[in-house]
């Protein structure tokens, strides 16, 4: 089989995307949204904050259109987060939505469970508090493909989310307290479920390529909606026969029964054409009417997408007098209008508008001259070895995009190459006395702004651990490369909470750690001790192999992930080998 054929979009560069996906749609409803923070990543409802109301933030990444930042405007979500394609946004820019939203009363987070998601989000929210904003969250786990009931808060959140941020923002805009708005979005979240289909991939803009291969007479049942592998593939059957296999379990998990009322979404993933998607309707509402539950509200359209994908899924909220309420309630968005709700400029809003703790981070430095300074690696070469780990995995992209594709949503390489990139330019921007440790700090703020996925806050605490450890030194001999590959991993562990075994790139990062450790121990020098480590990482790596993933998108995969290489495992090797070629090649 020969190489995927490059798909075709209407995009400028790249690296672009974002900003103008975001100009484009404030532009285009200036009386709906507008562009709020630092970042250029929040995006708010006009008429939405304003003082005493709890703030609902959304977020999540970008290709999901409209979800999210379709979804905000008066009567559901004040503000959202909008990260890179497919990766959660980081937290500076949950943290400018945040602030946008705050009306004094609390903000309420509702996003998808997805580890970035949550890592950020959770960062996001440590960062708000110390600034004296209270923030909680609410993720969405509909995916019933995903993890059986049992384990639902383990369950991905796909196009249940519009769901659960209409029901939170229905109950914020009545003036319902932060407790009470909490409690309605889990009430909503548990009432919810979703199943879907994928008859054809998606692209990455970055890559132009198919993010997974399937026959054309082959359909994915359960499918996520960033490509992630689903239950079973099977051939492909009628809409009837689709629409059966996606609504009997989605019934079973609400338990939906004779007399019950629910709110039906059917909806497409990027390419699905709405005849099909009404076929899909006939039939969800023909087998609801010989149950005899009946349907109070339907949806059918393109509410969470995934880039141009082909295939649909469809959702059930069981409802009470509650929920249906607040479904009911009006709102007013680019997405979804319900009601009659007429729009109007908050009044000055002097609790968001109140000076806060500034977010910038304060650098102390400390005078060279108390650092030791015994060590062949200088702050200089340290700097030269960091740029040829970027310019490594920049080389590895595609090759890492690979690996996740089999088990993932072909992403890996660019998030990588995004974080290594702006960790490149970050130290082209150090001054020339920066000591390693200062380097580390730029690295971690540098990688986690441009990265939202789960990478991103793992690398970022790593490298501040990291750089945490040597911290005391100028220059870094045997014991304080030890120290700092030490830092990298507690700092990963410590923010992800994954174990060797997990199939993950700890599995890389502690025993390299370990097998530094141990070299240094035995009296090796610095070079033996970066060998020791490759080494490890290498071994590390490829046991990955043999694994069944307990982290990540790849735990919902089950046995099928046993045979493929983890992608985080790879490029953490890749960084460990690169350190060690570099330092050879500066011998």
């Amino acid at each position: 089989m020969g190489d995927p054929q490059k798909t075709k979009k209407l995009i400028n560069n790249p690296d672009d995307l974002i900003a103008e996906l975001i100009d484009g749609m404030v532009g285009a409803h200036p009386d709906l949204l507008r562009k709020e923070g630092r970042t250029g990543r929040a995006v708010v409802a006009v008429d939405g904050p304003r003082d005493g109301k709890v703030g609902i933030v959304i977020g999540g990444g970008s290709g999901h259109e409209p979800l999210f930042s379709g979804y905000v405007g008066r009567g559901l979500a004040d503000a959202c987060a909008v990260g890179n394609i497919f990766a959660s946004p980081s937290p500076d820019q949950i943290c400018d939505a945040a602030r946008a939203a705050d009306g004094g009363a609390g903000v309420l987070f509702l996003y998808g469970n997805y580890t970035g998601d949550v890592m950020n989000f959770d960062m996001a929210a440590e960062r708000l508090k110390a600034e004296g904003i209270i923030a909680r969250s609410v993720l969405v786990t509909d995916d019933v493909a995903s993890a059986p009931a049992d384990r639902k808060s383990e369950r991905r959140g796909i196009a249940g989310d519009i769901f659960v941020f209409k029901v939170a923002g229905a109950a914020a805009d009545k003036g319902l307290p932060l407790d009470e708005v909490e409690r309605l979005a889990r009430f909503a979240n548990d009432h919810t479920a979703s199943m879907g289909v994928a008859l054809g991939p998606c692209s990455l803009p970055q890559t132009a390529t198919p993010n997974f291969q399937i026959g054309c007479d082959e359909m994915e049942i359960g499918m996520g909606i960033h490509g992630e592998p689903g239950i079973e593939r099977i051939k492909l059957e009628t809409a009837d026969a689709v629409a059966d296999r996606l609504l009997n379990p989605v019934l079973a998990d609400i338990t939906a029964v004779k007399g019950d009322a629910v709110a039906v979404m059917i909806n497409g993933l990027g390419s699905t054409a709405l005849l099909e998607l009404y076929i899909l309707h006939r039939r969800v509402r023909e087998v609801l009417t010989q149950r005899s539950i009946s349907i109070h509200r339907s949806w059918v359209g393109e509410y969470a997408t995934s880039l141009e994908m082909a295939g649909a899924s469809v959702t059930l909220i069981k409802l009470n007098d509650e929920l249906r309420d607040l479904l009911e309630y009006p709102c007013r968005t680019i997405a979804l209008q319900v009601g009659e709700s007429e729009p109007r400029v908050a009044a000055e809003n002097t609790a968001r508008n109140r000076v806060k703790a500034s977010t910038a981070t304060i650098k102390t430095t400390t005078t060279t001259e108390a650092l030791l300074i015994d060590g062949a690696i200088t702050p200089h070469i340290f700097s030269e070895m960091m740029q040829k780990v970027a310019l490594r995995i920049s080389e590895s992209k595609e090759v890492l995009c690979k690996l996740d594709g089999a088990i993932g949503d072909a992403d890996h390489g660019i998030t990588m190459e995004t974080g290594w990139q702006a960790i490149s330019a970050a130290l082209d921007l150090c001054p020339p006395d920066a000591t390693i440790s200062a380097m580390c700090s730029s690295m971690s703020d540098a990688f986690l702004e441009s990265v939202g996925a789960s990478a991103g806050p793992l690398y970022a605490t790593g490298f501040e651990r990291a750089g945490a450890a040597v911290s005391d030194r100028l220059n870094l001999d045997a014991g304080a490369m030890v120290r700092w590959l030490e830092g990298m991993a507690q700092g990963i562990v410590l923010r992800g909470g994954a174990s060797e075994g997990e199939k993950t790139m700890v599995d890389v990062w502690i025993p390299a750690s370990e097998a530094a450790r141990s070299a240094l121990d035995l009296g090796a020098d610095l070079s033996a001790c970066l060998s020791a480590a490759n080494d490890a990482a290498e071994k590390g790596a490829q046991a990955t192999t043999g694994m069944r993933a307990a982290r990540g998108r790849a735990s919902k995969l089950g046995e099928r992930a046993i045979g493929h290489l983890d992608p985080g495992a790879a490029s953490a090797a890749i960084i460990i080998r690169t350190l060690l070629a570099a330092h050879i090649a500066q011998r």
